[in-house]
């Protein structure tokens, strides 16, 4: 009878049968992590407001001609001698304090602004690496609140630290908190829903993103101070700490490492909440160990990140993604900025550069359960890459801003669905490293984006013309990668290197 059973139920996903589609407990658990994404946009994005753009006039020594010294550096103090400047009055009339005004981070400590930024896209690259492996050896939970009280902690300290450097030390930590929560719970997330509410709820995760994003200026606006900020955006991530007893560990990470009781214990749970009979449990519990889970019993392999390069299918595949990560990165943050030198005020235009994503979320949210991952991530790389190398040719301004708009809009295309892609192409096993991995390349990308911004004071056309063929060339090796939308997730590596492979097949065969 039992065996009778668990043959019917053998093609069905384990997690899916035995707490079904999407239920209360679902929800419960859904709307927790989606919270974790405002503080990852409040301390990502904040370097903005950290240092924002500020004019200074040398204060020190007195300039002995009648020349201004708004933006000066060296000021003639006499016979023509040019001495350095050594003290400085800033315009406060948008923020009262900033780094740059607290630490005189003008003249030749002003590309220490940068660097600030340059440690905390670093610090995410760290996370995502670090915590990616950290959840896959001992689970998403404990990793996940590990990285809400280290990013809530630090980003609190930082605002009363009396030196730069200390500061720097205590944003990258904070980065690297960061890093963590953005990768394990959007994982965690991936693995608790079924398998026609993974699009969905993927795009909806990063909508907590951009409101966090477009809360930035009014936060800024509010406070006026850099300090201010840093303990405005710090403060409600505390609160999160909370969640640990509401989210779970992830039912199929602790079946794919062969922890059956303790999943079976979270799945009753999960049953009861949403109406599920409880002998679907038990069902689902035999039927992953007769079927997948005794082949992780009879390995003591420890995965890493090489399992992704091993073997040839899952090899393609791992760089074709890894790619389309750095692009997303490179152009969404690079185009952010782009967007910051547009004349105006601060606080309309980091609002309006983020309120562009809201369209391209929405286009994604209808599109996600309806049409192929592949053509929606082809679709955003080729409009941004078609505004892009328009921009290279146009200098129109009013079409730079257009076109820069519907290049970023590209990207809110294709990060969500580059997300969503990579949590369902990698195996159980190996996902967070592989999504961790992407990410990593998205941070990669997100550090020299900056770097190509600045390149306009070469040429005009320079930044569009790199930014544009990064996402052309992305959409081209999409062509390589199988599709995955409502297919089963892969939980080992055999499962990950045979995923595609017969997709093909049946293509030729047709």
């Amino acid at each position: 009878m039992l065996e009778k059973a668990i043959k019917e139920h053998a093609p069905l996903d384990v997690i899916q049968n035995a707490m079904g589609v999407m239920g209360p407990w679902h929800i419960v658990i859904a709307v927790a992590l989606s919270l974790v994404k405002f503080p990852v946009a409040w301390h990502q994005l904040s370097i903005v407001f950290l240092a924002p753009p500020t004019n200074f006039t040398c204060a020190a020594p007195i300039s002995a001609t009648n020349v201004s010294t708004i933006m000066k550096c060296y000021i003639d103090v006499g016979n023509g001698t040019m001495e350095k400047c050594t003290s400085f009055k800033y315009d406060r009339r948008t923020f009262k304090e900033s780094i740059i005004t607290q630490w005189d981070l003008v003249c030749d400590r002003e590309q220490l602004a940068n660097f600030v930024q340059s440690c905390i896209m670093f610090g995410v690259l760290i996370g995502n690496l670090v915590f990616s492996i950290m959840a896959d050896r001992i689970g998403r939970k404990k990793p996940l609140m590990i990285a809400i009280g280290l990013q809530s902690l630090t980003g609190f300290i930082s605002a009363f630290v009396p030196w730069f450097e200390l500061f720097v030390i205590f944003k990258f930590i904070s980065a690297v908190a960061t890093g963590g929560t953005m990768l394990v719970s959007f994982v965690l997330l991936m693995e608790i829903v079924g398998i026609e509410w993974r699009s969905i709820m993927s795009v909806l995760f990063h909508v907590p993103f951009l409101l966090g994003h477009l809360m930035n200026p009014l936060i800024s606006y509010l406070t006026h101070t850099w300090d201010g900020f840093q303990m405005a955006v710090s403060i409600p991530s505390l609160f999160l700490l909370s969640y640990y007893w509401i989210i779970p560990e992830s039912p199929r990470w602790l079946l794919a490492v062969g922890k059956l009781s303790k999943a079976e214990q979270i799945l009753v749970k999960a049953a009861g909440r949403n109406k599920i009979p409880i002998e679907n449990v038990k069902i689902a519990i035999e039927t992953y160990e007769s079927n997948i889970g005794f082949r992780h019993k009879q390995s003591k392999e420890k995965y890493n990140i090489t399992h992704l390069f091993r073997t040839p299918n899952l090899r393609l595949k791992t760089i074709c993604v890894c790619f389309n990560w750095f692009v997303c990165g490179t152009c969404f943050f690079g185009l952010a900025q782009y967007m910051g030198y547009i004349d105006g005020n601060i606080f309309v235009n980091v609002a309006v550069s983020a309120a562009v994503e809201l369209p391209g979320t929405i286009v994604v949210l209808f599109l996600i359960s309806r049409v192929s991952r592949l053509r929606i991530l082809i679709s955003g790389n080729l409009l941004s890459a078609a505004s892009l190398l328009l921009l290279a040719v146009i200098s129109n301004s009013n079409f730079t801003v257009l076109l820069a708009t519907l290049g970023l809009a590209g990207m809110s295309l294709s990060f969500p669905t580059i997300y969503l892609y990579s949590s369902e192409v990698f195996p159980t096993v190996i996902r967070n490293v592989g999504v961790g991995l992407g990410s990593v390349c998205a941070r990669v990308g997100s550090m020299i984006a900056p770097y190509i911004a600045t390149m306009g004071k070469v040429a005009p056309w320079l930044p569009p013309l790199i930014f544009g063929t990064g996402p052309l060339l992305g959409a081209l090796l999409c062509f390589l990668l199988p599709e995955t939308m409502n297919c089963e997730l892969p939980e080992t590596i055999e499962d990950g290197e045979n995923f595609g492979k017969k997709q093909t097949k049946k293509a030729a065969t047709k």
